[in-house]
């Protein structure tokens, strides 16, 4: 069976972990893989929905039936299990920030605000207070402890790769947290919540944004912002119409289903989102290749570097060869899909140097005239 290393120093019977549970096998697994070191484990869950509406909502974490199977799997491995309520933090700080990015014409990637917010300084403080000598939870990363302090790095395990998503994560907090699945592929874990009894060794992964579980993004904007129910025009480079559409929030960069526009020589794509206008502006693949995009809120990672490096700018892209210079990362070569509201993170091989929100993008004019 697989042991995990939580960096702590010895005797680690002298020692409290808290572990960030939700629910789910993954941090399941941390609370036992932690408890098995002797030190003392204390398990804490966040309530981030109403907990009446969310009961037997698959897909959900942190709420509900997710709650239960954190209290019981802290039942189970003996431990002390506590739930905070931070519904109207998770409100503020993700979800009506998710609606205003959407009705901006950005696309925005919630699971790293929650990340910034609730997850990491919500329970960062936590921890603290609960004098903890770490935070434990179950993000596939790795923690490396370089010549100049702990260094995050990408999962032994590709297909598990969180690292995209935790590139705001500070040197403080990297200091105080642990992550000790970022070595394990998931087939272990579940065979160690398996051979554990634990009740959730079968639960299924979240495969949708948590407060969003059915998929209908768009359902939630027009709930939350009624007046994002407006239509407007489809138009090319040009300005000229090509068709309808029912909502700016139903469109993001890159994306080529739902235009429902005929009898054009070629696929369109959304090329980009015009709030103001409420206009979607669609052309073809060639038009989406970018140059160079601007990042805004710009984190940096560990100790200083200044080799080659790579960008990522979609959690399911695979990082290209960059340049960092000033708030611009400069593409060695056009990259396709970059969606103002996603994130730019930087990686010098596997390790995570930090990252930004993409503000605005540059077209490759160089690879249209060639096309």
């Amino acid at each position: 069976m697989f042991t995990a290393d939580f960096q702590l120093p010895e005797p680690l019977s002298e020692r409290r972990i808290v572990v960030a549970m939700s629910g789910g096998v993954d941090s399941s697994v941390v609370a036992a893989l932690a408890a098995r070191t002797g030190a003392e484990v204390i398990g804490v869950t966040l309530q981030l929905y109403d907990h009446g509406e969310a009961v037997g909502r698959a897909g959900a974490c942190c709420a509900g039936r997710d709650i239960r199977d954190a209290r019981a799997v802290c039942d189970r491995l003996g431990i002390a299990h506590y739930v905070f309520d931070h519904e109207s933090s998770f409100r503020e700080s993700v979800i009506e920030d998710f609606a205003d990015e959407y009705v901006a014409g950005r696309t925005p990637i919630p699971c790293v605000k929650c990340n910034m917010g609730v997850k990491f300084t919500d329970l960062f403080r936590l921890a603290k207070d609960l004098g903890a000598d770490c935070l434990a939870t179950g993000h596939y990363v790795r923690r490396v402890v370089g010549a100049e302090g702990p260094e995050l790095h990408r999962a032994a395990d590709p297909a598990r790769d969180q690292s995209y998503f935790l590139f705001a994560t500070t040197t403080e907090q990297l200091d105080f947290i642990r992550f000790p699945l970022g070595g394990m592929p998931k087939t272990a874990v579940r065979e160690i919540a398996t051979e554990l009894g634990l009740c959730v060794a079968g639960k299924p992964d979240s495969q949708d944004i948590c407060f969003v579980p059915d998929g209908d993004y768009a359902g939630l904007v027009k709930k939350l912002r009624p007046e994002t129910d407006t239509g407007g025009d489809i138009v090319d480079e040009s300005g000229v119409k090509l068709g309808e559409h029912p909502g700016i929030i139903h469109y993001t960069v890159g994306q080529r289903r739902g235009l429902e526009i005929g009898g054009q020589p070629e696929p369109l794509y959304v090329l980009r989102v015009d709030a103001t206008r409420r206009e979607v502006v669609v052309g073809p693949k060639r038009a989406l290749a970018v140059s160079a995009a601007r990042i805004e809120g710009i984190n940096r990672i560990g100790a200083d570097y200044d080799g080659p490096l790579s960008a990522k700018v979609r959690s399911l892209a695979k990082p290209v060869p960059a340049r960092l210079i000033g708030d611009r990362v400069v593409f060695e070569q056009p990259e396709y899909g970059v969606a103002p509201g996603q994130a730019a993170v930087l990686y010098a091989g596997e390790r995570v140097l930090g990252g930004g929100w993409i503000a605005e993008t540059e077209r490759a004019e160089a690879a249209l005239a060639a096309a």
